[in-house]
């Protein structure tokens, strides 16, 4: 059984900053952009976000920061001291895209030209190590919260892996996809979910697209199963927070929509699959990252190379984000609005 009680808010001092957000004690990382955030800090992939995963241009032709242009989610804007004036927004959403020259070349040499991608990825003190043994010990909460960038839409023929926490051997603790469903088998070898009992590959799709489910957000464990799916509708900022319990290997997805308190959406599961120890940590990265169809010209061994080979449009898509930051549980779980709930248990 999940056990959401509430368990009130944080601290006198979280009342008194009036914040409707994590408790400052809490919150172990924070990549909620700071209103004086800029398009020079990303380029320079200045805390708290490193940005060297994109294309051959700068980081912020691929990442933008939209002011106040466009408000981030409102479930932890900062309430203002006037009740009658609209809460205040406390950071800028990032705006993420991708377009044909989005090939990422890791160590600047064997470029992935099967995918397109930009990935941000969380760092303290200019490095996504210092994060690990802070983040990934003990109960922590990934949250994150998407909205869709309706200039830049995405092509739901392909299938997105768009925030996911990546150990060493490239699978994924968690992973938030959208598009066609995917099963990893490994560095470079994907299968969709229906090919575990068709046999052919994702890329090589044989039914119509997009796929069924393929407009669905769905939060995956490490072996890929489904745990909590979500249409995603136009508008609305989606929020998610995914426990993650680092030494007993389990997940939690908590979820909700704009201002709408962060909900458990499912039980405490386990994610056993997953290494154990420093093995299973990995970097936090939220960006877009689209995968390719197959190219009926390459050969049969080039077709399982999805990282390297395949199909792309070259078409400009993108995804905007807000409210990321991982929490401890010590004070609870944020769920928005000032308030917070126990940490999920079985």
């Amino acid at each position: 059984m999940v056990m959401v009680a509430t368990s009130g808010s944080c601290s006198l001092l979280c009342l008194l900053t009036l914040i409707a957000g994590a408790c400052a004690a809490s919150v172990i990382y924070d990549g909620r952009a700071p209103l004086n955030y800029t398009q020079a800090n990303l380029d320079g992939s200045v805390d708290p976000y490193l940005t060297v995963v994109k294309g051959s241009e700068s980081a912020s032709h691929y990442t933008s920061l939209l002011g106040s242009r466009t408000p981030p989610t409102p479930l932890w804007a900062r309430k203002s001291l006037l009740p009658f004036l609209p809460p205040r927004p406390t950071e800028q959403v990032l705006a993420v895209s991708i377009d044909n020259s989005s090939v990422f070349l890791p160590g600047g040499t064997n470029p992935q030209f099967g995918f397109r991608r930009t990935d941000v990825i969380a760092q303290k003190d200019w490095s996504p190590a210092n994060l690990l043994p802070l983040m990934e010990s003990g109960v922590t909460v990934f949250h994150f919260s998407v909205k869709a960038d309706e200039g830049r839409p995405l092509n739901w023929g392909h299938e997105y892996q768009v925030v996911f926490i990546e150990p060493g051997d490239g699978s994924h603790v968690f992973g938030l996809q959208l598009g066609m469903d995917v099963l990893f088998l490994g560095v470079g070898s994907w299968l969709s979910l229906g090919a575990r009992f068709a046999g052919s590959p994702f890329t090589n799709p044989t039914g119509k697209l997009p796929a069924k489910g393929a407009r669905n957000f769905k939060v995956l464990d490490h072996a890929l199963n489904v745990l909590f799916s979500a249409p995603f509708t136009y508008g609305p900022w989606h929020n998610f927070a995914v426990q993650v319990d680092w030494d007993n290997r389990t997940l939690a997805v908590l979820y909700s929509k704009d201002a709408s308190p962060l909900k458990a959406v499912t039980k405490v599961v386990p994610n056993l699959t997953t290494a154990s120890g420093t093995a299973g940590q990995g970097e936090f990265h939220f960006g877009v990252l689209k995968l390719p169809l197959v190219n009926p010209a390459d050969s049969a061994a080039n077709q399982g190379d999805v990282v390297h080979f395949g199909i792309q449009e070259g078409t400009t898509e993108g995804l905007l984000y807000s409210g990321i930051f991982v929490e401890g549980v010590q004070d609870g779980i944020s769920v928005g609005g000032g308030r917070t709930i126990k940490a999920l248990v079985k």
